[in-house]
């Protein structure tokens, strides 16, 4: 549920660390609620989360969000829509205090046009993007709300505070539903 990449981190800490032109990357923070990406709007760098948790997530035109993910160290934003050529296809929010790599984007095309670990270490992030959908998908066909949110209480109690509203659009329901949810899931623990 929380996806981190200590891997992409370390990589990219080492080329900030060792970059000859500052200007790059450099290092940017978001507050508690602050969007860092806008779902519809065009991104002017690639950022890979230094520190902190976001949310990832679409608005529907009705205004209800659904959470896709929650991204914490190591996940990189807007590398999608720099290679496709689109705005951001999601919204990324802050949920804690968030510390980014921000990147240009002519440096970050030039490398991955010449940096293998790079290119290898998208693939990988992309092929794991595919991999969690899919499960994620099957995982809420085949059970309950409650099993799904018995998991989600306990991801929320060892690493991080999630509101009611963004529980419910993570799991894809309303939080009328969420809160009958979370009745009748204590009434079984009683």
């Amino acid at each position: 549920m929380l996806k981190t990449n200590q891997p992409f981190l370390d990589y990219l800490e080492k080329i900030y660390n060792n970059q000859e032109n500052k200007s790059n990357i450099i290092i940017n923070s978001f507050e508690k609620g602050e969007k860092i990406l806008t779902q519809n709007e065009v991104s002017t760098n690639i950022m890979l989360i230094k520190n902190g948790i976001t949310k990832c997530f679409f608005t529907e035109k009705n205004d209800l969000e659904y959470i896709v993910e929650f991204l914490g160290k190591g996940e990189i934003i807007g590398e999608i829509e720099v290679m496709k050529n689109v705005p951001c296809i999601c919204s990324i929010e802050a949920i804690t205090e968030v510390t980014v790599f921000s990147m240009t984007i002519p440096y970050f095309q030039s490398l991955i046009k010449s940096n293998i670990n790079l290119n290898n270490l998208l693939l990988d992030v992309f092929a794991e993007r595919i991999v969690n959908t899919s499960n994620r998908s099957s995982y809420q066909q085949l059970h309950s709300t409650e099993h799904t949110l018995s998991q989600l209480l306990e991801l929320k109690s060892k690493e991080m505070k999630v509101s009611k509203e963004d529980m419910a659009a993570y799991l894809g329901i309303t939080v009328r539903s969420l809160n009958k949810a979370l009745k009748d899931s204590k009434e079984k623990m009683v």
